[in-house]
């Protein structure tokens, strides 16, 4: 790598752990930052059980998992840097700072572990830490990079460029602990779609695994009527390719990362609400509202939404805060 490049990206090609339980969610957001720091990392993989599990993140490492032993996931080499996201992970994230002081160590999410836990800790803004070595963004990190929305964009799907544009993305969640999604939340919801389909939109459509039956039978029967795709759950997710190519997004207020994946893109996000809420979400959707990348659902709608803000990307945000503490880092080791 030639000095300039070096010195825009200082950590590109340093070795790196990424530490979580596998979970699909966790690994976009760990991979979202390593990717932008450019680092050459590892998954660990972990899965405490019983009281270990139970005790996370103020219990140690199972003595059976010989944490730094030859032969073992955790062993060395140490690496340059480490990211664990969750509760369970920080057993690993203190053994491994024990056994290697150098490695810089980035914890995701408040784990009620302190903040001595890492040498920085990423909270979404909408939590309440706060402290010298925390760092927080809007939207969680992900790996829809400007670079990687570009490249989406050039390349059409054949079932995509058959949809008459405005293309309307509709990323489905659903139950969760706080929002409810009653019957009535659902046919109010349908109501909306059905009159974007009215307006001459076609849709793009994708369940996730929260998503209650109901819901998708209301949605799949509002849209018949129109151009759309989708997804059944079988063959590749077409989701990256749904965020290249809307022209609209319409999210269900349950997902923070669905959200926030959307407003990635520049594009309008209209944000669904069903019954129930906490306020907790109520600040995520508030901050969004007042970034410019968010409105409210209505009813029904008269016209297609056009407007425009900048857009969120917020593992570059934390990838430089990286780089700049681990830059920090080194000269007063020098």
């Amino acid at each position: 790598m030639d000095a300039a490049a070096k010195q825009q990206r200082p950590l590109q090609g340093l070795s790196a752990w990424i530490i979580t339980t596998g979970a699909a969610g966790m690994d976009a957001q760990t991979r979202g930052v390593a990717d932008a720091l450019g680092l050459a990392y590892e998954m660990k993989p972990i899965a405490p059980k019983g009281l270990f599990k139970l005790l996370a993140p103020w219990g140690p490492v199972a003595p059976s998992e010989r944490f730094g032993a030859p032969g073992t996931p955790f062993a060395p080499p140490w690496p340059e840097v480490a990211i664990a996201l969750g509760r369970t992970s920080v057993p690993y994230l203190r053994a491994l700072r024990r056994r290697s002081p150098a490695t810089f160590t980035l914890l995701m999410l408040d784990t009620r572990a302190g903040l001595s836990a890492a040498d920085l800790i990423w909270v979404p803004q909408h939590d309440r830490l706060r402290g010298d070595n925390i760092i927080t963004t809007l939207t969680a990190p992900h790996s829809f990079t400007p670079e990687r929305l570009a490249a989406l964009r050039r390349a059409v799907p054949a079932d995509i460029a058959a949809l008459p544009r405005p293309r309307v993305a509709v990323i489905l969640g659903g139950k969760n602990a706080v929002y409810a999604f009653r019957p009535e939340d659902d046919a109010r919801f349908a109501g909306a779609l059905a009159s974007l389909g009215a307006l001459g939109a076609s849709f793009m459509i994708t369940p996730s695994r929260r998503t209650h039956a109901r819901l998708l039978e209301v949605t799949e029967a509002a849209t018949r009527a129109f151009p759309r795709m989708l997804w059944n759950g079988e063959g590749a997710n077409p989701y990256p390719d749904f965020l290249g190519h809307a022209d609209l997004f319409v999210v269900t207020a349950d997902s923070v990362n669905m959200t926030g994946e959307a407003a990635a893109t520049g594009r309008p996000v209209l944000v669904f609400t069903p019954s129930g809420g906490s306020a907790k979400f109520r600040r995520f959707h508030a901050a969004l509202h007042a970034h410019g990348a968010t409105r409210p659902l209505p009813d029904r709608l008269d016209a297609i939404p056009t407007w425009s803000y900048p857009p969120l990307h917020s593992a570059a945000t934390i990838a430089r805060e990286v780089e700049r503490r681990w830059l920090a880092g080194q000269g007063a080791r020098t």
